[in-house]
């Protein structure tokens, strides 16, 4: 496999909350999966020894045949950045989801959407693969530390460019936390070395602050894939 376009992937749990959503909150219920990577024996960095990338996935609202989540990765390495061409991540719907719309990256492929009159989804590939957009796209394309062409920054040299995200809308999936079934097989391609998962554990609830930062949101639940030292 080139070392320009080194694979990594792993498998993920997730946990789903039962519990009624608080008041004011301002959405129904968040699901949240997220994937540590970290590097594999033979891919082993002696300046990043501990280095790991997490992906998490937050449901943030409902919609009449689907969801609306936010995708987050983290590059908490110390010194090794992905560096342009940037990140790929791809993933396995579990049922026949398609993506509506997304802002702040989009998929390769549209795949064959032919079924859909009128109002045609963004993608309807099985397993869609999303990049993030380029420096410079329209504000209404834009989203929170989104479009720098998957240019992802070490934490430990540059923590505000550290972290990538796009927002999704989901169409065709679960409705709700008993119903929804959150995606699988993910997948990361960048340059560098690559990755493999730890085992999951329980972490606290993403905390989000609104645009005006007046304001924060919490997820419900979310579990996640430590980083494993060798």
């Amino acid at each position: 496999m080139p070392d320009a376009e080194v694979q990594r992937s792993c498998q993920w749990w997730w946990r789903r909350s039962l519990s009624r959503p608080q008041s004011r909150l301002m959405f129904v219920v968040s699901l949240i999966f997220a994937v540590m990577l970290h590097h594999p024996a033979g891919a082993y960095d002696p300046l990043d020894p501990n280095g790991n990338i997490t992906i998490k996935w937050d449901i943030m609202s409902w919609t009449p045949d689907g969801y609306v989540a936010t995708v987050t990765m983290s590059n908490f390495q110390m010194y090794r950045h992905i560096m342009s061409p940037g990140w790929t991540l791809s993933w396995s719907w579990a049922k026949k989801e398609v993506i509506w719309s997304m802002v702040g990256a989009q998929t390769t492929e549209q795949g064959d959407c032919s079924k859909f009159k009128g109002n045609v989804p963004h993608c309807c590939e099985k397993t869609p693969t999303v990049v993030d957009l380029l420096p410079g796209v329209p504000y209404n394309q834009q989203y929170s530390n989104c479009c720098k062409g998957g240019v992802l920054a070490a934490w430990g040299q540059d923590p505000s460019a550290s972290v990538s995200a796009f927002q999704v809308s989901v169409g065709q999936g679960g409705t709700s936390n008993k119903t929804v079934k959150l995606p699988k097989n993910f997948t990361l391609l960048g340059p560098g070395l690559g990755y493999t998962c730890g085992p999951a554990k329980v972490v606290p609830s993403t905390v989000f602050m609104t645009p005006d930062r007046r304001r924060k949101t919490q997820a419900l639940s979310e579990s996640f894939f430590p980083s494993l030292l060798h």
